[in-house]
């Protein structure tokens, strides 16, 4: 090949990488464009209640409101959540009427603290639902699933335990087999059946104990089971259970206090009890017990869950703290929408964790939510929470689609000198 030749096949491959790079670096521009695209001028233009149809009361069953709460914008996507009650979703739901969903924080923050008396656990209830509704358009809008958004995943399933209400003497080993084999990492229980309507502390210590061994006998020596105490002992017998079920290694003893929320108590039973502790069913938002509990090391199980904690937001707080103090987490049993939300923060979270299953089945108001297979909870790649709900099958309850009236007290306009809010 002659020079000549070689310079202009030299010349026209420059040029060829060149124009290359500068497609190439059309296309990366271009992938970043669309990658932020979803518009920022998105507004929210209302918020539904529904009922399950079998909803029988404000509070739902065992107390966590199964209330599906959806929040529609003006760009045709609309969020899920659950949990509140008609009136709590209504009175926090008024403050995002026309307010751009992406915000969740400063959300949070204002419908938590946009009232003259700081949010109880009920009101909390009401805020976590819309909270996780909020993750949800967010989520939809990037075409994210949850845990993308948290972090991405820590772990290639999340590992579930069964739990039973009263367990009777003569069927604990039966079940705690049988739980092993469908894959459970454990099987909880939390009183003895037969006793009838009279809890006497120190006979129950007994007739617990024997339901432990056979639970022992039955998960065999690599399973799990977990004692719940209820909230029902004094300090003494709580410390005597302990005591008592220490030898059979359970994973944990729960709620061990009949003061659920008690610090010093925990703090005493800590210094007599070698067992771990578990608490927070119960709990609400990070300062709820919470806080204390975790950051004194007195319990080695957080189970407090979404949407009592608040909603997605409040709950990767939670993480955070109980990774920071080598707290597990594992969340009490919640309704299903809440349990899509509570599965993605679990697999952002890199500590230890479980999640409990008491009702495995999906709802018919649910076409598609959490994966659960073998005892274990698998991810969902749909984008948001990954539910999709079936309106058809649920029923209206409300609509609140009027921002609160200015007369109604919302929080002063007090902003720090950087333009953020005090959400007084």
């Amino acid at each position: 090949m002659s020079d000549d030749a070689i310079r202009w096949n030299r010349r026209n491959m420059l040029g060829a990488l060149a124009a290359a790079g500068v497609a190439g670096l059309g296309a990366a521009k271009a992938n970043a464009a669309a990658a932020a695209a979803p518009r920022t001028d998105i507004k929210i233009t209302r918020v539904r209640i529904f009922n399950p149809p079998a909803f029988k009361t404000l509070a739902g069953p065992m107390g966590l409101a199964e209330t599906v709460v959806a929040v529609d914008t003006d760009a045709g996507i609309t969020g899920y959540g659950q949990g509140g009650t008609p009136d709590l979703l209504r009175y926090a739901a008024s403050l995002l009427i026309g307010e751009d969903p992406a915000r969740i924080e400063h959300h949070w923050q204002r419908m938590y603290r946009s009232s003259i008396y700081p949010a109880g656990r009920e009101r909390l209830h009401a805020i976590g639902a819309l909270d996780c509704a909020l993750w949800d358009i967010r989520g939809k809008l990037l075409g994210q699933p949850l845990y993308q958004l948290l972090g991405g995943r820590t772990r290639d399933h999340v590992e579930c335990y069964r739990s039973f209400g009263g367990l009777s003497v003569d069927r604990a080993r039966e079940i705690g087999s049988q739980t092993m084999a469908e894959g459970y990492r454990a099987v909880r229980f939390h009183t003895v059946t037969g006793l009838g309507t009279v809890f006497d502390g120190r006979r129950a210590i007994g007739e617990m104990m024997r339901v432990c061994e056979q639970l022992r006998a039955g998960v065999g020596p690599t399973g799990e089971f977990i004692i719940d105490a209820h909230t029902r002992f004094s300090l003494a017998d709580a410390v005597q259970l302990c005591l008592r079920v220490a030898p059979l290694s359970p994973l944990c003893v729960e709620d061990p206090l009949r003061i659920m929320d008690d610090v010093t108590g925990f703090g005493v039973l800590r210094q007599q009890v070698a067992v771990p502790l578990a608490a927070g069913e119960q709990f609400g938002d990070l300062r709820d017990a919470n806080l204390q509990l975790v950051e004194q090391q007195l319990i080695d199980f957080l189970r407090t869950t979404i949407p009592n904690a608040g909603g997605v937001t409040a709950f990767g707080k939670l993480a955070a703290l109980c990774e920071a103090h080598g707290v597990a987490m594992v969340p009490h049993f919640t309704a299903p929408i809440a349990t899509a939300a509570v599965i993605h923060a679990l697999f952002a979270f890199p500590g230890q964790a479980m999640n409990e299953v008491l009702r495995p089945q999906i709802p018919p108001y649910l076409r598609e939510a959490y994966l659960l297979r073998e005892g274990k909870m698998f991810r969902s790649e749909l984008p948001g929470l990954g539910v999709v709900v079936d309106e058809s099958q649920l029923n209206a309850v409300a609509t609140i689609s009027e921002a609160r009236p200015a007369e109604l007290y919302q929080g002063d306009e007090v902003k720090r000198p950087d333009g953020s809010h005090l959400y007084l």
